[in-house]
């Protein structure tokens, strides 16, 4: 049975990636997919990782159409994909901060005017008519027991107790999804799938794996995952696709 948390190993490799994000050494402004990003205090930082930059790279940005992601962060994706063509992209995270810096970094690439950027739990601050043609979040796929707190703002990028907000975020990209729209979340095997799975068949979603690929740190390999899910005809189920 799946035990909230990593193993030994992975559990090593997310202290050492946490310590290294509140590092006195942090970078106020990093080079990832040959742009330079401004970086925020408290904001998770992709240039520690490598889930942003391959998720950025995978997604099928709806040119001429519009976006929303999910925990935004430092905003890399949200510009990527007004860059790449969309229309208008809505950039929503719970932490403060990451507001500020996505602000920060779409105006540093010209795109201010195509990005709008709220402070949002999940999608409260969206009204009922907000659609998009591509909802994605690169989700805070380690999981902590329930009634867990976070200890900083910047815990959310990585903890879910419960896996709560991943609940959530099935539950509500259904109102937020246009008709033919994509749904994607970013994830890796350091997450509990068998909760995933559990999750998008209540919701009534199959999951498909988009993309793949494995990374090697010092410590351990990850395998980062695009999943996208698709909404189930009544009266069918559906089991995850690799």
């Amino acid at each position: 049975m799946h035990k909230p948390g990593p193993p030994n190993d992975d559990a090593t490799e997310l202290t050492s990636l946490i310590e290294r994000h509140r590092s006195a050494e942090r970078p106020r402004v990093f080079t990832m997919l040959d742009r330079d990003w401004d970086l925020l205090p408290e904001v998770y930082a992709p240039v520690y990782a490598t889930s942003t930059s391959l998720f950025t790279q995978w997604l099928r940005y709806p040119s001429g159409g519009s976006m929303l992601e999910v925990g935004c962060g430092a905003g890399l994706t949200a510009v990527t994909a007004a860059l790449a063509g969309c229309r208008s992209v809505t950039a929503l995270d719970v932490n403060p901060a990451a507001v500020d810096n996505t602000r920060l970094n779409a105006e540093r690439h010209g795109v201010a005017d195509r990005v709008r950027v709220l402070h949002s739990d999940m999608f409260e601050a969206l009204d009922d008519t907000d659609a998009f043609d591509l909802i994605f979040w690169n989700s805070n796929f380690v999981e902590a027991p329930a009634d867990a707190a976070y200890p900083s703002e910047l815990a959310r990028a990585f903890f879910d107790p419960g896996y709560d907000s991943h609940e959530r975020y099935l539950a509500g990209a259904s109102r937020h999804l246009r008709p033919g729209g994509r749904l994607y979340l970013g994830f890796s095997d350091l997450g509990n799938r068998t909760r995933l799975d559990e999750i998008a068949a209540r919701q009534r979603y199959r999951i498909d794996t988009s993309a793949h690929e494995q990374r090697s740190t010092a410590t351990t390999t990850v395998e980062f995952q695009l999943l996208e899910f698709t909404a189930l005809p009544p009266g069918t189920s559906g089991r995850p696709v690799s």
